[in-house]
């Protein structure tokens, strides 16, 4: 996944202890949502906290896309998190990274969120989708890939992708990979969805919704045995 919290201490020397968090604005984008959030169902492996990434469009100064995405801390053993388990695997400069004190003037949120960083995040695993005039790469099949090669790129950038930035990634998934009549949970109820469960580092699910929406997850392998893959409606 990109080292966000990285990123975040390397500017935290310009940052006042009052300084807001930007999740405060990502959570009142994601508002403007005009159909449901979805998540995955509560679950002790997985943390919750509010980790959204908004994505947005207009025509003709009109709101008509919009795409919400949630992250999730992964307790691998969610009795004891201090079990070593628990731990991301993270490479000596990010590790030494850490290990350097944050001043405790930073902002609370900052500090948070560089702690975070120890523990592996499924980064964006789940995304809902909506447009207002859904076109062909609307598709669920279609955002399905897109999530897939998305989580690719960004997280198994090691080893999935050649090249410079932004890269070539190494077999990348299209429709033709999509399986149909998979059985998904949402809210409780079965629906008729799909999945991609011919690449070697992660499994995808999808599903198409109600008012040109859907819902796509993405999951490494390595953690799905950790993961309920069943989805519910995510009050913000």
């Amino acid at each position: 996944m990109p080292d966000t919290q990285t990123d975040l201490m390397r500017f935290g020397g310009r940052l006042k202890a009052d300084a807001p968090d930007p999740a405060i604005e990502l959570i009142e984008k994601a508002r403007r949502m005009p159909v449901p959030v979805i998540g995955l169902v509560p679950q002790r492996h997985l943390e919750d906290w509010d980790a959204f990434g908004v994505s947005s469009g207009t025509h003709n100064g009109v709101f008509d896309s919009c795409d919400v995405s949630i992250s999730y801390t992964l307790w691998r053993n969610p009795h004891n998190i201090h079990d070593p388990v628990n731990l991301a695997e993270l490479g000596d400069e990010q590790r030494a990274s850490l290990d350097r004190q944050v001043p405790s003037e930073r902002p609370p949120w900052l500090l948070e969120r560089v702690r975070r960083t120890r523990y592996p995040l499924l980064w964006e695993c789940v995304i809902t989708h909506w447009r207002s005039e859904p076109r062909e790469y609307d598709s669920v099949e279609a955002r399905l890939a897109a999530h897939v090669n998305h989580i690719l790129e960004n997280g198994f950038r090691e080893t999935r992708v050649r090249g410079e930035l932004p890269g070539d990634l190494d077999s990348p998934v299209d429709e033709r990979h999509v399986e149909h009549g998979v059985t998904v949970l949402v809210n409780g109820f079965e629906r008729s969805g799909i999945r991609i469960d011919t690449d070697p580092d992660v499994y995808g699910v999808g599903v198409a919704l109600a008012n040109n929406s859907t819902v796509t997850a993405v999951l490494p392998r390595d953690e799905l045995r950790f993961v309920d893959v069943a989805f519910e409606t995510r009050r913000i």
